[in-house]
């Protein structure tokens, strides 16, 4: 059987009845794959730099000094250690008009860093690794820094009361973290020169850190006792890092990045998986008199079924290993594009996608292929003479419930989520449903328009899109996917960027001032009253350690960003009045006279996730003093205004005497940047943070992931061609008789060519408009509900979606019918 199953294929090969299928299980394996692979390296590259990523066996990181018991601790396990001290900062160049300022993160280090991983430096084209740190008085940089402050090696580099001579470039960190987060550039100096520039300070946001290493029995010991002590002492702003929890922020955003575009390589698949059961009946179609003179010469149902298995199964493994092939090498796009994101270093992929890739192509292919070929098993020895079809028997029906069941095991595999899974699932079927009525709907009206046009061609295209309503709809509905998801992607993502754009207000800040000690407070107001309205605000620092009765831990809630609200230090602020762009939307602001009992104003977001609800008694500790509040109202904040904001405003009467700093956003005109390096070099405490600069880089790393996903997008839009090349093929045989008894009938060639040049266009631009609909409702609904600005409605998105359609279909209708016209119609009338 298997010989005759191998000379079956290659003599469905010839004719090309196979073809299409293998096409359409390549596009399905390539776009799931490419996904794989990306992924796959991205989990073996944090793998590998595990230990890197900490620059230790385990990290304790503390918004206070490190206790010297803690290192004492460390000493008797015979732990090596080291120490680091990180915190924003200003790093200024030159002085007057010629002086520069650059937000930069200031690290520094000890003798021993790092205890793991290798600290690398730039020196020429050169990375070269170095055991040691920074001499004391000098200062290693990142290599943006030489042109953002016009400096070179040997220069002078100015750290609030201490200048440092730049001698090195830093190539990279072993604990630099997570490029989602490193937007600020690092200057790293040695631990011992810290105290000489007199930057930390009461209120100064600095994370010391105390690395660790050694034998592991040791490091687990040592964690086990510094927990308890910890735990002990109900020490705040402590966290105890390790390999298996100390990059849990970027596992959770490779999770997610992988979700997502496993979601948008399974709509690839899924099209594809569409196309497959099409070209597989098709395939059944065209087999059944081959299938029939098979019985009659001897072949027994078992065989038969036996037979196109084997075929189907070899076809299979060919079509998956092309795709995982083109996956490989489509993947590389994904690493090119997404440069800023990841490592250009990452270790190669492992066989894991390949295999994955490989069962998921047999998969497809058996479960949306096996139905036809359980008709072909029941084909009749007398279908030669008879020319006849019966019905589908049952257990032909039921395997189409099996093909179901591998789409929405597939989709739970690939999203590695039960519920993501379903609700993939779930949606793609509910819209599919909803594309289907709204095209058998849009079929049933053109159908009142045949007479509006006097001439043969628009009637015949007319009746052909009634005569076959099903093949139509299938059409329409897997072109208008494709093209929904890349309209999506391209022009409706352009309307919502420029709409989030100018939803941020003309005179909206460009810079914040933060660290602004009380007696600088009316010196640096008046500065910025020279060209923007300055206010002014007391910030205070404080933990939330109990609300009502409830003493809050690490683990008081279910949601881990409620608990990392809880271990983090809040910052706080008290005012007599409701700031500007601050909306009351529960209970009422606080009381102007009289006050008696300590309030609290509570941003809505917070008091959803803590669960809060007016009359709750919020308590802090600030600087060691418990401050308790009661909330009376909760407050909606216009984040996109980029002006001061505070998740809790306590009133003054609780406030008095508690240490603060100040805050204060303004807008520096782009004619006097001057300003805030003038400011830093007469205030070297002050941190100025220029959010333009950070908002741009935003925005370059979400271009380059829309990039990526567009990328992914071209599978899709390929996949929707695929169903709608596949619809076409199919009627094609019916459409060869059709023709050639029109022509019989008297009409001409060119009457048919134009009649199917007018059901391609309305077939296309109807899957385009639904396409454009979908896109302009996604659209609406992210920015109503999600991005929370106003939508503005653009006719580029009806008139893209329209055209591209139009444009689709007729390259499709072309490829799979450009020689329905050309075979005689006697020949036709006698084959049928």
């Amino acid at each position: 059987m298997w010989r005759f199953a191998l000379k079956m294929l290659q003599r469905d090969w010839r004719a090309g009845e196979l073809r299409f299928l293998l096409i359409a299980l390549i596009v399905a394996v390539a776009s799931l794959s490419s996904v794989g692979f990306f992924v796959d390296r991205l989990r073996s590259g944090l793998e590998r730099d595990a230990h890197q990523v900490l620059g230790a066996d385990l990290l304790v990181t503390s918004t206070k000094e490190i206790p010297t018991s803690w290192k004492e601790l460390a000493s008797t396990y015979q732990l090596r250690q080291a120490q680091t001290v990180v915190f924003p900062s200003m790093a200024l160049t030159g002085t007057g008009e010629s002086g520069r300022a650059k937000l930069v993160t200031l690290k520094a280090v000890t003798d021993s860093y790092p205890l793991r991983g290798q600290l690398k430096l730039q020196q020429g084209t050169r990375e070269v690794a170095t055991t040691s740190i920074p001499r004391r008085g000098t200062a290693w940089i990142d290599p943006a820094l030489f042109g953002s402050l016009n400096i070179r090696l040997g220069d002078t580099l100015r750290l609030g009361e201490r200048e440092f001579v730049v001698e090195q470039s830093i190539a990279s960190e072993p604990d630099r973290g997570s490029g989602f987060l490193g937007f600020s550039p690092r200057v790293m100096i040695a631990f011992d020169d810290l105290a000489a520039t007199e930057l930390v300070q009461d209120g100064s946001r600095v994370t010391y850190r105390l690395l660790v290493a050694g034998d592991q029995t040791a490091v687990v010991n040592f964690k086990t006792k510094l927990e308890k002590e910890i735990d002990v002492a109900g020490l705040k702003g402590v966290r105890i890092e390790t390999i298996e929890n100390g990059n849990e922020q970027l596992r959770a955003t490779l999770d997610r990045a992988e979700q997502f575009l496993a979601m948008v390589s399974m709509l690839s698949a899924m099209l594809a998986a569409v196309a497959v059961a099409m070209a597989a009946r098709r395939y059944m179609l065209r087999h059944i008199d081959a299938c029939a003179m098979l019985r009659c010469l001897g072949l027994t149902q078992n065989q038969v079924t036996k037979m196109y298995l084997i075929e189907f199964l070899l076809l299979g493994l060919l079509g998956s290993l092309l795709g995982v092939l083109f996956g490989y090498l489509s993947h590389f796009l994904l690493l090119e594009w997404l440069g800023k994101l990841v490592s250009n270093d990452l270790p190669l992929p492992t066989i894991l996608p390949a295999w994955q890739g490989v069962l998921i192509g047999i998969l497809l292919l058996v479960g949306f292929a096996m139905p036809p070929i359980l008709q072909l098993r029941n084909v009749p020895h007398n279908q030669v003479i008879r020319r006849e079809q019966d019905a589908p028997k049952p257990m032909a029906i039921l395997t189409y419930g099996f093909g179901l069941l591998v789409f929405v095991g597939i989709m739970l595999w690939q999203s590695g989520n039960i519920k993501v899974g379903l609700m993939v699932a779930v949606g793609f079927m509910l819209g599919l449903l909803l594309f289907s009525l709204i095209a058998r709907a849009s079929i049933y009206l053109l159908k009142h328009l045949r007479s509006s046009f006097n001439f043969a061609a628009w009637r015949f295209a007319m009746t052909a899109l009634q005569r076959r309503p099903g093949a139509t709809v299938i059409q329409v509905v897997s072109l208008s996917l494709g093209l929904m998801a890349l309209l999506l992607l391209t022009v409706v993502r352009g309307d919502l960027i420029a709409a989030w754009k100018q939803s941020t207000p003309a005179d909206a800040p460009n810079h914040f001032v933060i660290n602004i000690q009380p007696d600088q407070k009316d010196a640096i107001a008046k500065r910025i009253n020279d060209f923007s309205q300055p206010q002014i605000y007391p910030m205070m620092r404080g933990r939330l350690i109990q609300i009502n009765d409830r003493v809050l831990k690490p683990d008081s809630y279910q949601e881990e960003r409620a608990n990392a609200l809880v271990e983090r230090e809040f910052n706080l602020s008290t005012m007599s009045e409701l700031p500007p762009l601050n909306k009351i939307t529960a209970g009422e602001w606080f009381q102007a006279n009289g006050q008696t009992e300590a309030e609290a104003s509570v941003e809505e977001g917070l008091a959803k996730t803590l669960k809060l609800q007016l009359g709750d008694i919020m308590s802090f500790d600030i600087a060691g003093q418990k401050v308790s509040a009661k909330i009376t109202s909760l407050r909606k904040l216009d984040w996109g205004s980029m002006r001061v904001n505070f998740f809790v405003v306590i009133s003054p009467n609780a406030m008095r005497n508690m240490p603060a700093t100040y805050i204060t956003a303004m807008r520096i005109p782009d004619d006097q940047k001057q300003f805030a390096n003038q400011l830093t070099l007469d205030y070297p405490n002050l941190t100025v943070m220029d959010v333009g600069a950070i908002l741009k880089q935003l925005q370059d790393i979400l271009d380059q992931v829309i990039l990526a996903v567009e990328f992914l997008f071209m599978f899709t839009l390929a996949s929707g061609v695929l169903v709608l090349y596949a619809a076409l093929a199919g009627s094609q045989d019916l459409r060869m008789r059709e023709a050639a008894l029109l022509r019989a009938l008297g009409a001409t060639r060119s009457q048919l060519s134009k009649a199917q040049w007018l059901e391609f266009t309305l077939v296309g631009g109807l899957a385009g408009l639904l396409a454009a609909s979908g896109a302009t409702v996604i659209g609406w609904a992210l920015a109503t509900y999600a991005f929370k600005f106003a939508w503005s409605f653009s006719p580029l998105v009806m008139i893209a979606g329209v055209g591209v359609g139009a444009i689709c279909a007729l390259l499709g209708g072309w490829l799979g019918l450009r020689n329905v016209l050309n075979q005689p119609p006697l020949l036709s009338l006698r084959n049928s």
